[in-house]
């Protein structure tokens, strides 16, 4: 992912998702915000889907990048996923992380459509508060830079002259 000071302006025409999860959503309340403020910035389009949990995810996904191959759908150029998994006192959440990141892998890979995983599974609220409300680390905002580079490798490969 690129890290803010490692950033190139990036511009962006293309036609973007962001899978977000409802649960622990002040934590990805603000990472889809950061995404959102990105591709505003790119000048980029952007749809936002909302699901329960993390597990809940990948189908939706799955179902955007599906419609986005059809010739009744503008494809998109990449698809974001947004959760966070917070450790409880089992092996729960691991299983929760485990399930989604296979998914997720399986949907880019049989689509060709870029998944950006930004599921986070994290040990404790601190780590969430790190990586999702510090403006500087925001994942949101790294999820949206990643997804637009990867759009714009992509399309790069299809070209003509592969600029």
């Amino acid at each position: 992912m690129l890290r803010k000071n490692q950033q190139k302006k990036i511009q962006s025409r293309g036609s973007f998702a962001i899978v977000a999860s409802s649960y622990n959503s002040q934590f990805v309340d603000a990472m889809l915000r950061a995404a959102k403020a990105e591709f505003i910035r790119a000048g980029a389009t952007v749809r936002v889907v909302r699901v329960p949990g993390a597990y809940e995810i990948p189908v939706v996904a799955m179902k955007l990048a599906r419609a986005s191959r059809t010739t009744h759908h503008a494809p998109l150029s990449a698809i974001i996923c947004l959760g966070v998994i917070l450790r409880g006192q089992t092996v729960h959440a691991a299983h929760i992380g485990d399930a989604v990141s296979r998914a997720l892998m399986d949907i880019q890979l049989e689509t060709e459509v870029p998944v950006i995983h930004e599921v986070l599974l994290l040990e404790n609220a601190e780590q969430a508060r790190v990586r999702c409300l510090d403006p500087e680390h925001n994942r949101g905002m790294e999820a949206a830079q990643t997804a637009m580079e990867m759009a714009r490798v992509l399309a790069g490969l299809t070209s003509p002259t592969g600029d």
